[in-house]
């Protein structure tokens, strides 16, 4: 005879296991995975909407959600989903987010006998593009939610907002201006989301907002063609030579920033306090961390999401793949600052242009291109500790707590623009291979996150137990 479920929370995990245990997540996720949702190509294809429309929109309104699909407000971005389930308008109200759109498949770059979009299990990694990035997230927290109404009978407590967009692996094209026009429909009191790795695969994580990213280009232009190093070198500047002057007076041989606007003041308190014994690293997929590499003086994890750090991602005089005798007419570096909260981002062309200026480089012209805000819900808010007591109970181990994520996210739409307190619980991990072949979710670390997600929708509605606050 079947042994019955328990009643209550310890019911509504071994429900989960069992969702997880028979295949049901395994099958979910592989329809999803067969979606070919790629955003980061420069165009917005069907696919996009057919996702929202198809795949999430139907398991949505079985649970008593109404659905709507908008169009986004910049032509560069895919489809919002905006879905809410009103149990009463005088409760509390969650917001969840996540993104139904991938980076390119890159098919044919995979290991033999991948696919990228095709699930494909092997032992504990599931391969297939949005495993880890975000369709294997957003099914995790939106399974939980579902075994979560029906153990509570069909009442959860409160409200649920879930915005699903299209277009993260674009920038997020649209967002804001898209959740600033629907402000009254995204209107709640705690935001709670699943994307980004944890710290490593085997310590649950919280974080509560992300690192800002500013993308900029530094160009050399000399003069309009190349010409002989044998001829001129010695009477014409180059462009290249320039270049890697400019930025080595921005960054030192070390990787310090030598910029003093750019630094930040230094670390709060609390900040270092839950940073304390984090590790970076350590995994048998991660690379070995450069002891003698960044800001002197900070651990590993401090200087990870903590500090900021000028990096280049690309650059180029000449012509790399085959060289030529002559001295090169432009160069260009295309580079990037991630930041933390209270850096002035938003004047960074301004702060780099004084800064080569001073440094007697008036010939590197500064372009600013993409940009996203830092935010950190503040670690002493009350939600942060009633989240991470909730993860302890579900998996036994106590979270990692990051002030925010190393990497960037939209969070300044929740946290800044809809004021909410923003707690993001990521089943990902480091060596995933997000935006590369052969990403993949460990199954083990999803099963753990069913656990995780349905503890939390568990315990928003005890009475009296999570610390909701209205914010209007």
């Amino acid at each position: 005879m079947p042994t019955l479920p328990s009643p209550g929370r310890d019911g509504l995990l071994q429900a989960l296991d069992a969702w997880f245990d028979d295949g049901r997540f395994a099958g979910e996720l592989a329809r999803r995975i067969a979606w070919r949702t790629e955003s980061d190509g420069g165009s917005v294809p069907d696919t996009l909407a057919g996702y929202l429309r198809e795949e999430i929109a139907p398991a949505l309104q079985a649970l008593g959600f109404v659905c709507a699909l908008h169009a986004n407000p910049d032509p560069r971005g895919g489809p919002f989903l905006v879905a809410r389930r009103v149990e009463d308008p005088a409760l509390p109200t969650l917001l969840t987010y996540g993104h139904g759109d991938v980076v390119n498949g890159m098919a044919g770059r995979w290991q033999e006998g991948l696919d990228p979009w095709t699930l494909t299990p092997r032992g504990d990694r599931w391969y297939g593009r949005g495993t880890a990035d975000n369709k294997g997230q957003h099914t995790i927290s939106l399974a939980a939610l579902a075994q979560a109404l029906r153990s509570r009978g069909g009442r959860l407590g409160y409200n649920v907002t879930v915005l699903l967009e299209t277009g993260e692996e674009a920038g997020s094209p649209g967002l804001h201006a898209f959740a600033q026009a629907q402000r009254e429909d995204l209107r709640a009191d705690l935001l709670i989301a699943c994307d980004g790795p944890r710290v490593s695969a085997r310590q649950p994580t919280l974080f509560l907002g992300s690192r800002g990213a500013v993308n900029f280009t530094l160009r050399v232009a000399a003069r309009d063609r190349a010409f002989h190093s044998g001829n001129w070198g010695g009477v014409l500047a180059n462009p290249a030579t320039l270049l890697t002057h400019a930025w080595a007076a921005l960054v030192d041989a070390h990787g310090r920033i030598r910029v003093p606007e750019l630094r930040p003041a230094g670390i709060p308190a609390e900040v270092r306090a839950v940073l304390r014994d984090v590790p970076v690293g350590g995994a048998p997929d991660d690379p070995a961390l450069d002891a003698d590499w960044g800001e002197p003086g900070l651990t590993p994890i401090e200087r990870l999401v903590a500090w900021n750090t000028l990096e280049v991602l690309a650059m180029e005089a000449g012509a790399p793949a085959r060289p030529i005798n002559a001295i090169p007419p432009s160069a260009v570096l295309h580079g990037q600052l991630r930041f933390v909260v209270g850096t002035p981002w938003r004047d960074l062309g301004a702060i780099l242009r004084r800064h080569l200026d001073a440094a007697g480089l008036p010939q590197v012209r500064v372009e600013v291109g993409m940009e996203a805000a830092a935010t950190r819900t503040p670690v002493s808010d009350p939600w942060v500790r009633w989240a991470a007591d909730s993860i302890e109970r579900s998996c036994g181990r106590a979270p990692a707590i990051l002030p925010n994520l190393a990497g960037t996210l939209p969070n300044d739409v929740f946290s800044e623009l809809l004021g909410l307190p923003t707690l993001w619980v990521p089943h990902s991990y480091p060596a995933c291979a997000q935006h590369a072949p052969n990403e993949h979710l460990l199954a083990g670390l999803a099963r753990e996150g069913l656990r995780i997600m349905g503890g939390l929708y568990w315990d928003l509605g005890e009475p009296g137990a999570a610390p909701w606050r209205r914010t209007g």
